[in-house]
């Protein structure tokens, strides 16, 4: 049986190291998370999100899932949110997309992918708004490039209409929503320019309700 000893055997190298460079640190984290931000990025395993923005355990709370979609039935991402606003009172949402996402290149495909196809149909929506802006485009990497962004904008929408969100404003919280993207092929995060802290800020950076796109876009 193969029990990834190799893994374990990495796990004891990285606790030895942190524990070298930083004298209880473990302690310390075993007593409390009092992360500042909240990571919405995708499943790929090319994006670990604390190394990207180079912050240890216990600093960035994170959910994932393909294509780093934010779905208003999805409980799980919706209960992500709220404990990390209610409880964890984080000030910082970061919604990171990346350039390249095998999710977003699946949804202009024309094959079928089996259950996934379903979770894809949002992005297959955002492509269906935006017809006029993507048929700009003319070769797949810029194509898919683009919809990787207009994915990230749509997302940061979704996320400023949660119940959670809004009510965090309502009873005025400090809480913002950042849109970023991630090059793989270089290693930098991008900022798309959508950045909402409140209710007002969300009206000044989104100029039209059926097509979210930022003022400046």
């Amino acid at each position: 049986m193969n029990k990834l000893t190799e893994l374990f055997s990495n796990n004891r190298r990285w606790a030895h190291t942190t524990e070298e460079g930083r004298p209880d640190f473990f302690k310390t984290l075993a007593h409390q998370q009092s992360p500042a931000y909240l990571w919405i990025g995708c499943s790929d395993s090319r994006v670990p999100a604390n190394e990207i923005v180079g912050l240890m355990p216990g600093e960035l709370f994170v959910h994932r899932n393909v294509a780093n979609l934010v779905v208003h039935s999805d409980m799980n991402c919706l209960t992500v949110m709220q404990y990390a606003i209610d409880v964890l009172k984080v000030r910082h949402i970061i919604v990171c997309g990346h350039y390249g996402c095998g999710g977003v290149v699946a949804s202009l495909e024309e094959e079928r992918h089996g259950l996934i196809d379903n979770w894809l149909r949002h992005i297959r929506d955002i492509h269906a708004s935006h017809q006029t802006d993507l048929k700009r485009y003319k070769d797949k990497r810029s194509l898919t490039d683009r919809l990787c962004e207009l994915n990230v904008v749509w997302q940061v929408y979704n996320v400023c209409n949660t119940t959670v969100v809004q009510d965090a404003w309502g009873r005025r919280q400090p809480v913002t929503v950042h849109g970023w993207i991630y090059g793989i092929e270089n290693g930098l995060l991008r900022d798309l320019d959508v950045c909402v802290a409140g209710k007002t800020d969300y009206k000044r950076v989104f100029k039209d309700e059926k097509k979210p796109m930022p003022r400046r876009w």
